[in-house]
């Protein structure tokens, strides 16, 4: 059952948020299955990052289109990023995002695969470093926090003995300094390199655009990709709702004049299929059966 979390948002916003407890070939052919009924679902993360997420849906029986709003791009510390792993001067490396993970393992195969102690946000981004991890035992997740989030990372981050405290934070150039901040405030150096961007894509096909647009609910992974969707959507029309992966997005869905927005209290992938799962119950007003 989804739940009004309004006074869980700072500023206790006008709209309702509600959270849960707990590419070429494939978009020609979801445009024909689309022709007489439009899918449930639009999934909108970067071109060939929302299989997993489709094949879920899949499995538990909801239709899904693939119309990415987003693209990821060099960020202007990128270059950079290999020699401050080689260096080897940081307590902790700590990784935010499965994209910043992406990056990171990029620069750390350049710096020649030196000894790394990784904190990651959760379990999505942690999931990136497994295969690696079975390959090569220098590269370690030695914390994740108890909770999906930067404000908790900052809060739990295990201080060592050795006295240095310094953190090396790769990041998105559009990430909030919360994660900074949190740990400068409890005695840590961190040391931030903007090594990507992600950027709302400029061109979108008019024809699935007009599918994705008469889906009931839209799938969004970060605000970029919120921003995206108010972009194409008539926001005052739109009878749709948002599920997003986490709190973050889902302020951004909500402060964008988003009226049904769902998110799961701890963000990854099965908190974000709940979500998706409730806002099509709101949208359809019956039970999904998944």
């Amino acid at each position: 059952m989804a739940t009004c979390m309004v006074s869980r948002i700072a500023g206790a916003y006008s709209a309702s948020l509600w959270h849960s407890s707990s590419r070429g070939t494939r978009l020609q052919a979801f445009r024909v299955q689309a022709k007489s009924s439009s899918p449930s679902v639009v999934v909108t993360r970067e071109k060939g990052k929302n299989q997993k997420l489709m094949n879920i849906l899949h499995s538990h029986g909801i239709s899904s289109l693939e119309l990415p709003l987003i693209e990821h791009r060099e960020g202007p510390d990128l270059d950079k990023l290999p020699s401050f792993i080689r260096e080897g001067m940081f307590d902790w490396i700590v990784i935010t995002s499965p994209e910043a993970a992406s990056v990171f393992l990029d620069g750390w195969r350049k710096a020649g695969f030196p000894e790394a102690r990784l904190a990651v946000v959760g379990v999505g981004t942690g999931q990136v470093f497994e295969k690696v991890e079975l390959e090569n035992t220098k590269l370690s997740i030695d914390f994740v926090p108890s909770k999906a989030n930067a404000k908790i990372l900052a809060e739990e981050l295990p201080k060592l003995l050795n006295g240095r405290e310094k953190v090396l934070y790769p990041a998105s150039a559009k990430a909030s300094n919360e994660l900074e901040m949190g740990l400068s405030a409890r005695g840590f150096e961190v040391i931030r390199l903007n090594t990507y961007s992600t950027e709302a894509v400029k061109f979108i096909d008019s024809s699935i655009l007009e599918i994705a647009i008469s889906s009931p609910v839209v799938a969004l992974a970060s605000p970029t990709a919120v921003r995206a969707w108010v972009d194409v959507i008539d926001v005052s029309t739109w009878s749709g709702a948002a599920a997003c992966i986490g709190q973050t997005s889902a302020v951004a869905a909500q402060k964008a004049g988003l009226k049904r927005v769902f998110y799961p209290e701890n963000p990854g992938i099965e908190g974000w299929l709940q979500s998706i799962i409730e806002a099509l119950e709101e949208t359809q007003g019956s039970k999904v059966t998944a």
